[in-house]
């Protein structure tokens, strides 16, 4: 036999706390020292990975493939951390821009040492890519001086513009 059951008061939460305690409010992110570390070392992976995607775009009758969107990746990559981590510190969105500009223009000589270590295998004393980045870094940057094109001068704009945009947009 079943037992009858009593009609309900229509509110569940009737005779306890209706609300549960608000959470505590979130640390603020404005740390300028952290931030600037994490742009930095965002700035270093991103020419690492800068320089890669140009030696993999490279061919072997010595032409190669500079891409627009490398550079917007490094110079987002660059103000994400920064913006991220460092907050809304209103000088970072300033260090972003020079720092993703240094960074793609790192990753530009990073590619060609990659790439003139790639082509010179075949010579009878090929050169390596830690030789080309210490003992050839002055003739590294007048071939680059002598490649660069006004696209390359867009795509370093390209990258201090998402520097700038993305920390300012993430700190937000």
């Amino acid at each position: 036999m079943s037992q009858p059951v009593p009609p309900s008061s229509g509110n569940p939460f009737a005779g306890g706390d209706q609300f549960a305690p608000a959470p505590p409010p979130a640390p603020a992110r404005n740390n300028f020292g952290l931030g600037l570390a994490a742009g930095l070392g965002a700035a270093v992976v991103g020419a690492l990975a800068y320089g890669g995607v140009m030696r993999a775009l490279a061919s072997e009758d010595g032409s190669y493939t500079e891409i627009g969107y490398a550079a917007l990746a490094v110079g987002a990559l660059v103000g994400f951390a920064l913006g991220k981590v460092g907050g809304r510190n209103p000088i970072l969105p300033f260090i972003g821009v020079p720092l993703a500009l240094v960074a793609v223009f790192f990753g530009q000589l990073f590619g060609f040492a990659l790439m003139i270590s790639w082509w010179s295998e075949a010579a009878p004393d090929p050169m390596t890519v830690t030789e080309i980045l210490t003992s050839n870094l002055g003739d590294l940057i007048e071939g680059w001086k002598e490649e660069a094109e006004a696209m390359t001068y867009v795509f370093l704009g390209i990258s201090g513009f998402a520097g700038y945009a993305v920390t300012k947009k993430v700190a937000a």
